[in-house]
């Protein structure tokens, strides 16, 4: 069954590029895309969504609050914070919450190691 992962940025030639990205490296993967923190949550409630990609910069609330909620519906859910913002405070807070960090623009190099250890993640849980 293919996975299915939540991208959540507010900038929608943002949530492009990490798809294009995504489908480089997870081809039979599916994509959900969702413009704020609001929405993505509604989608969490509707959706099988298995993995999140989330922009730390968004107006409604940052991406660290969000998968913070994330994290309280969903404990084991592969996420990641997705930000040009590379400071050491937010890499650790990312860490605190069991987030990995994907710096901006977003590329299938980037993404590689995060989704390849999503995917290990994902069937373990599952055997």
């Amino acid at each position: 069954m293919p996975v299915t992962v939540l991208i959540v940025d507010d900038s929608k030639l943002a949530r492009i590029v990490a798809g294009k990205a995504l489908a480089e490296l997870q081809p039979d993967w599916q994509k959900i895309e969702a413009g704020s923190g609001a929405q993505a949550l509604e989608l969490l409630g509707k959706e099988r969504i298995e993995v999140a990609l989330i922009d730390f910069n968004m107006t409604e609330q940052d991406g660290l609050e969000l998968a913070g909620e994330i994290r309280a519906l969903r404990p084991d859910m592969p996420i990641a914070i997705i930000t040009a913002n590379i400071q050491d405070e937010i890499i650790a807070q990312a860490r605190a919450i069991g987030a990995a960090f994907i710096a901006k623009p977003v590329t299938s190099e980037g993404l590689a190691g995060f989704l390849t250890g999503a995917a290990l993640k994902l069937r373990s849980s599952q055997e």
